[in-house]
């Protein structure tokens, strides 16, 4: 062989050795961003630095779920986690497949969802409240009982006019407010103004139940109070009335605009306010929004507090391994995390 073509031969041997150097180095990279949830970083206009982009391109690793179209429901507190979790669930886990399925009467709620799931319309059910003594019955009847499991920890969040100047209310003015005891600000603390009380009816779910049972103390609500259908229309009236209040999931209130968030207590000027401090002026919104105050809903000093529950049924199923491993998922680290990047605190 000549020197020209043993130079040529060497110099081929070469870039091949770099080139296998090189790929499986990346192939070794690869699997760890697989293993570890991470993948490398790239520039241009990728999204690797968004963790629900980072998840989507994990394996589906989760234990025991099912393949399968599964129905679900409920809630409506639940809106943003169907929007921004679940995704990213069927996203890893393409052979489960979620569909959310309305009531065929009536407005969802965590009550309808739970009634759904006894009438063996919806595989697992999302509530915002504990299930009831009578629905665990009727349940048994159909030879099965129900099982709820916290994912997650909401707060009940106060909405009143931007311009309504007053510092905070306690849960027993709060009553007095819903059950129509007080019907002027003056009486609780504030300008000389009536109070206009808002709500969605108590057939609409389990934020108005959970409502009615522990800041009500089960009473009913006053002939003050004028319902409505969503809380989106709830926000627009209490923006445009001075007297106006209502109240919603925290993360459906704390981030808005328009209206502002009441700070609350269990006794007088102990107010706690939902949302972390420095308050976010109207003047920065929307560029800057209020965020959650995570530490005092977890810690239980902001004053209305309550758990998100799976509900599943127990009937040895492929329903009960559905919810079982749909839930079992939401308490990861990256279901959690999920969770509290659509606006929820985080229970582990």
């Amino acid at each position: 062989m000549s020197q020209k073509n043993e130079t040529l031969s060497l110099f081929l041997a070469v870039i091949i050795t770099i080139g296998l150097i090189f790929g499986g180095l990346w192939f070794l990279m690869e699997r760890w961003a697989q293993l570890t949830g991470t993948v490398p970083k790239t520039s241009g206009n990728g999204n690797t630095g968004n963790p629900i982009n980072q998840f989507a391109n994990n394996r589906c690793n989760v234990p025991n779920l099912p393949e399968g179209i599964f129905n679900y429901g409920g809630s409506t507190s639940w809106a943003p986690i169907r929007k921004d979790v679940d995704s990213v669930l069927e996203s890893v886990c393409p052979q489960f497949t979620l569909r959310y399925t309305q009531p065929a009467s009536g407005q969802a709620g965590s009550g309808t969802g739970i009634r759904m799931l006894i009438d063996n319309q919806l595989a697992f059910s999302q509530s915002s409240r504990s299930v009831k003594a009578e629905e665990n019955a009727e349940a048994k009847q159909k030879e099965f009982s129900l099982k709820e499991i916290p994912v997650a920890i909401d707060g009940i969040a106060i909405a009143v006019n931007q311009n309504l100047n007053i510092p905070g209310l306690t849960v027993a003015q709060l009553k007095d407010i819903f059950t129509g005891k007080s019907t002027n600000w003056q009486q609780v603390g504030g300008p000389n103004l009536p109070i206009k009380v808002y709500s969605r009816s108590k057939e609409a779910g389990g934020t108005v139940e959970f409502f009615i049972e522990n800041v009500l103390n089960k009473e009913n609500f006053g002939a003050n109070v004028s319902y409505v259908g969503t809380t989106t229309e709830a926000v627009r009236k209490v923006a445009a009335n001075p007297g106006a209040i209502y109240y919603a999931s925290a993360p459906e209130i704390v981030p808005q605009c328009t209206i502002k968030s009441l700070p609350l207590g269990r006794i007088s000027g102990q107010f706690v306010p939902p949302y972390q401090q420095p308050v976010v002026s109207p003047s920065e919104c929307p560029s800057k929004r209020n965020q959650l105050n995570s530490q005092a809903f977890r810690s239980g000093d902001y004053a209305i507090t309550r758990n998100l529950f799976v509900i599943i049924k127990q009937n040895g199923q492929t329903d009960q391994q559905a919810g079982e491993a749909y839930a079992n998922w939401l308490l990861t680290p990256q279901g959690q995390e999920l969770i509290e990047k659509a606006g929820f605190v985080r229970i582990k």
